[in-house]
């Protein structure tokens, strides 16, 4: 067997019970095992340093994305925390970083402006598809099915480290915007950021592909999952887990 390249970054456990493990999940680790990665992924290492084959995620977040991810490790409680997310009945916030100039009109879909006349907030609707065996999702006519709120962000969770180094090498200007998913479809905040003309800096997926190496650790997507709030399906208790993942920009 050959042996998988390892991923040199690790989750930090922001919570756990006797039903749940919530974890604050870094840039390039995969959920769950898909492709080269197996081990390198949270959920296995999760089961191997908890002794608890039976762990198994309420969610997920692609590799590209940091931030917060609930896993079971309950089996009977899995059902009721799956269907929180299912159900849309948790609230999430996202922060990313992405060029701070004029928004372009989306070529599909909706934009609707929530405090007028100013830009943002505002309302993003469009129709998202993603086909099996391909790498992008992309919109197209329709009915809309993916929903988006997006407002202009802090830099509080900003690495002032990495400020300079990326104004460098991107000769844009950068801010940071916070969004609001009322929908979950795959690569959804990616795609709407990028049809307004605002790509995520760092995403190796829009508005094109760049091929990296797999052990290619120097250009993390600047998208972090950063709040997850919800009621606790058993006990009722209001739950708000917060990431740390700091943004660079």
């Amino acid at each position: 067997m050959v042996d998988e390249p390892d991923i040199p970054f690790d989750f930090t456990v922001l919570y756990e019970d006797e039903r749940i493990i919530v974890i604050d999940k870094p840039h390039f680790l995969p959920t769950t095992p898909r492709g080269m990665w197996y081990r390198s992924t949270a959920l296995i290492r999760l089961r191997e340093q908890y002794g608890e084959p039976q762990i198994t995620p309420a969610h997920r977040l692609d590799r590209d994305t940091a931030g917060v991810v609930v896993f079971v490790r309950d089996p009977a409680a899995r059902g009721r925390y799956q269907m929180l997310f299912q159900e849309h009945r948790t609230a999430k916030t996202y922060e990313c970083v992405a060029p701070s100039q004029p928004i372009m009109r989306p070529r599909f879909g909706t934009i609707e402006r929530l405090e007028p006349p100013r830009t943002f907030p505002l309302r993003r609707r469009s129709r998202i598809v993603k086909d099996r065996g391909i790498l992008q999702a992309y919109e197209e006519p329709g009915v809309a099915n993916a929903e988006t709120v997006i407002e202009l962000g802090d830099v509080s969770n900003a690495s002032n480290a990495a400020a300079d180094e990326t104004a460098h090498r991107t000769q844009t200007p950068m801010r940071a915007y916070t969004l609001h998913p009322r929908t979950g479809k795959t690569h959804q905040l990616r795609v709407h950021m990028n049809s307004l003309g605002l790509p995520i800096l760092g995403d190796p997926m829009y508005p094109r592909i760049v091929d990296r190496a797999y052990d290619d650790f120097s250009n993390p997507l600047q998208l972090v999952a950063r709040t997850l709030e919800f009621s606790d399906p058993y006990t009722g208790e209001p739950c708000r887990f917060i990431s740390r993942v700091p943004l660079a920009w």
